[in-house]
């Protein structure tokens, strides 16, 4: 089998087309949800860069995966199944999010993306466009993330503490994307829902869509402003 040359490398510190694996390597060691391909031709490598289809992109092995225990993520008919992804490019940068929602048997998606904004904020939007897509559900929600920073907010009650103190978190310094934790906090309170992690970039089909739909979105032109983020 030809030796692999080229990597394209969509998220990273600096996302190009790499002629060697060790310049590769320093782009996207240690660099938060990584994005990165390796191919024979350097043709190949530019296509793929130029519209990224992500599968798996860990630099964990699939065995050392396997070895993990799954927990059952399988949509199940008595409920509204519901995965989410987001993230930015360099974070700050160019940001997009994916939601996919599964009700009754039928698979929706929904995506967008901002031209300034952040990691947190893109998984926060995620969970936000999905549950603004569900009208006055009569089943309960299972919503998979694999941000422990909105899962935990949730589920250890964070988030609504943050509320509750005039968006101040216990050492009193100013709570981040309060527009969007408040957003969000508004939404669930009409289901009955529950938030569960779920590992990125470990082979669940659903979670790897959303990251498709999340980094195409990234990538597209003349994106809007995200309004909310406020940056330096």
């Amino acid at each position: 089998m030809a030796k692999k040359k080229y990597y394209a490398i969509s998220v990273g510190r600096k996302p190009g087309i790499y002629d060697n694996w060790a310049a590769a390597e320093a782009q996207v060691k240690g660099f938060p949800k990584a994005k990165f391909k390796g191919f024979i031709t350097e043709t190949e490598a530019v296509s793929w860069l130029n519209n990224p289809v992500l599968r798996v992109s860990s630099t964990r092995s699939a065995k050392h995966q396997a070895r993990r225990p799954k927990k059952d993520t399988t949509p199940k008919n008595d409920e509204i199944t519901i995965y989410t992804d987001g993230g930015s490019i360099n974070n700050p940068g160019p940001g997009g999010y994916g939601a996919v929602i599964i009700m009754d048997g039928i698979q929706q998606e929904f995506t967008g993306g901002y031209r300034l904004t952040t990691n947190n904020r893109m998984e926060l939007m995620g969970c936000i466009a999905a549950l603004k897509n569900l009208k006055s559900p009569d089943k309960p929600v299972a919503l998979y993330s694999d941000s422990s920073y909105v899962v935990n907010g949730i589920n250890k009650g964070w988030a609504a503490k943050w509320r509750q103190n005039g968006w101040l978190k216990s050492d009193k310094r100013p709570a981040i994307n309060s527009d969007l934790w408040d957003e969000l906090l508004t939404l669930i309170a009409r289901f009955n829902i529950r938030f569960n992690w779920v590992k990125g970039h470990a082979g669940n089909p659903l979670n790897e869509r959303c990251d498709e739909l999340a980094v195409a979105a990234a990538h597209r032109a003349d994106l809007p402003e995200d309004s909310g983020y406020k940056g330096k």
